[in-house]
């Protein structure tokens, strides 16, 4: 009878030998995937940077094995230079419908510091690193992480338009390494493509499209006097000056510069007063040195057309007192309102 029982035992004692052999040499299957969102930067500014953050989020798996334990997985989030990019990653650019660049960079952290890059490439090899670690019970585990994309438009020279980038196909792809355990804790894989009992490499894996608006715009208006200076005596023959005005326009902004006839015109004549008095000196501003074109006040008439091209632009006005006049001495004046349409 006690032999019996001793055979019955080192038949379960085999038994178990087996399937503990089964289960070492069982494997999981472990995918990981990505869904992006937008970097919308809306309107850029016309003096500093335009900054904006996205987020995305990107899920590992791990599916179908009993008694499996733990997973841990070493990943690598590459970021290209996108479709429209000339294979410079710093900056990366935008362009617009007729081809113009707007620059702009992606980041890592809200510092701001680290850009964005692709593993392996050789002007900015620093793809976003991340580590997942989570529990894989008898139907599987999964663990999601949520990364965010920093972004900047520095300031540069604006070309009004509307740009895009859209970061499709090889220009987003994760990289990852993973093991796996039955029992206990596993470890992690060497690095986001070695080591590890598997891994895969996913292009296409976090799409997005980065996109920015430059609106037609005007600003640094500047202004000097029209001196006419000091005339002895009698008008008697003309008098001629002139004064600038400055402005810095987007590139594309198409403008219009109109000058009202002042305080005290009589009529379309303008004229300058002395003091507080009815006494008046009659002028004109033209719009071209040799003082033919009156310049007005009326968008498409009489007002002085141009386009922006993203710098300091500066348009002369040319003022004439004409004689003959007679008037008292003394110091005449006028303020003139200067009209910028875009």
């Amino acid at each position: 009878m006690s032999q019996l029982c001793l055979r019955r035992l080192s038949l379960l004692l085999l038994l178990l030998a087996a399937g503990a052999g089964c289960l070492s040499a069982a494997k999981a299957a472990t995918t990981c995937t990505g869904t992006a969102t937008s970097v919308a930067f809306g309107t850029v500014s016309t003096t500093g940077n335009t900054d904006v953050s996205a987020t995305f989020n990107v899920t590992c798996n791990t599916f179908g094995l009993s008694l499996l334990a733990n997973a841990k997985v070493r990943m690598c989030l590459n970021i290209g230079d996108g479709a429209n990019g000339i294979g410079f990653f710093n900056p990366r650019r935008m362009t617009n419908g007729f081809g113009e660049p707007l620059n702009f960079q992606l980041y890592t952290g809200a510092a701001l510091s680290q850009i964005w890059g692709s593993r392996g490439n050789p002007i900015v090899n620093t793809p976003q690193l991340s580590d997942f670690d989570y529990s894989v019970p008898v139907l599987g585990g999964s663990q999601m992480k949520t990364f965010t994309i920093y972004g900047r438009i520095p300031a540069q020279t604006l070309i009004a338009g509307n740009y895009n980038n859209p970061f499709t196909g090889i220009h987003t792809s994760i990289e990852y390494r993973y093991n796996e355990t039955l029992l206990g804790t596993a470890s992690y894989p060497a690095s986001c493509i070695s080591g590890g009992v598997g891994g895969a490499t996913v292009m296409g894996a976090f799409p997005f499209t980065a996109s920015a608006t430059v609106l037609p715009n005007c600003r640094a208006y500047t202004t000097t006097d029209l001196d006419f200076g000091s005339i002895p005596g009698l008008i008697t023959s003309n008098t001629d000056q002139t004064s600038t005005i400055g402005m810095t326009c987007t590139g594309r902004t198409a403008w219009n510069v109109g000058l009202d006839n002042g305080q005290h015109a009589n009529g379309s004549i303008r004229r300058m007063r002395l003091g507080a008095t009815g006494s008046y000196v009659a002028y004109e501003l033209y719009s071209n040195a040799g003082r033919t074109t009156r310049w007005g006040n009326t968008i498409n008439t009489d007002t002085v057309p141009g386009t922006g091209n993203g710098a300091a632009q500066s348009l002369t006005v040319y003022g004439r007192v004409p004689a003959p006049q007679t008037v008292p001495s003394g110091s005449y004046s006028d303020i003139i309102i200067v009209t910028v349409e875009y």
